[in-house]
């Protein structure tokens, strides 16, 4: 008798990093719970391409900065876990979905501060906290972070400071979730042409060629650089590593 498939959830996968993400995990044989924000069609439009690799797929509406939709949400991925694969419990939760901006430190609003603090930390914080009784002993949560956590690039004051409390966050899960047989770590990525904070590295060529020049490698990364690793992440190959910040930046500001 086979084992069962692996099952992983991946917040803000129907588009951008969180769709390769997906994707890449599909590709190890695994099957995806996805969440999308806004756009319903591009999530389907990930499910059809993660059910074209063979894996099982289902997308379900999440809003992070919504802090009291998250028992509903919660409650939905346990109702599509029973519908879909007869399970209560699932292996791996990937912490994806943001929102980014630019914003130099004397521009940022208190009602700015409150979104990211709601969408990049006090979100996640609660909703893995809402999740540990139905993660699997020997599964994962994984949190992204940023490679600005390490150096400072003007405008991401607020988006930082919140990943840098991500990656002591990630740290308490690996010490705390470990006697579930439960592992953390947090990946952390470096510029990435996507269409995230309005697409503005791949929007801007110059940004673009400054950023890639402080890259030992000479570019700017790309979806596929980050979901592959993620993916890793969630095999048994990478079931040591534990309680770690892994940058995947291409080595920029090396």
């Amino acid at each position: 008798m086979s084992a069962p498939t692996k099952i992983a959830l991946v917040t803000g996968g129907s588009r951008g990093l969180g769709k390769d993400m997906a994707i890449s995990i599909a590709k190890k044989g695994m099957d995806v719970i996805l969440t999308y924000r806004t756009n319903v069609t591009e999530a389907n439009q990930t499910v059809n391409e993660i059910e074209a690799l063979g894996q099982k797929a289902v997308a379900l509406h999440l809003d992070m900065s919504d802090f009291k939709s998250l028992d509903h949400f919660v409650q939905n991925v346990l109702t599509a876990l029973q519908s879909n694969w007869n399970t209560a419990t699932f292996d791996f939760l990937v912490n994806n979905a943001g929102m980014g901006a630019t914003v130099p430190f004397v521009q940022v609003t208190e009602e700015m501060f409150t979104d990211f603090l709601n969408v990049h930390f006090k979100g996640i914080y609660f909703l893995t906290q809402k999740f540990v009784p139905s993660i699997n002993p020997g599964g994962r949560v994984i949190n992204i972070s940023t490679g600005t956590t390490r150096f400072a690039n003007p405008g991401y004051s607020v988006y930082a400071s919140m990943k840098g409390a991500i990656e002591i966050f990630t740290k308490y899960l690996a010490k705390e979730l470990g006697a579930k047989g439960i592992g953390a770590n947090v990946v952390a990525p470096g510029p990435v042409e996507t269409d995230f904070n309005n697409a503005a590295i791949r929007n801007n060529p110059q940004m673009k060629g400054v950023l890639g020049s402080l890259s030992p490698l000479g570019r700017v990364g790309a979806a596929d650089d980050i979901g592959s690793v993620v993916a890793f992440l969630c095999t048994d190959d990478a079931k040591w590593i534990n309680g770690q910040r892994i940058e995947v930046s291409g080595g920029i500001n090396v």
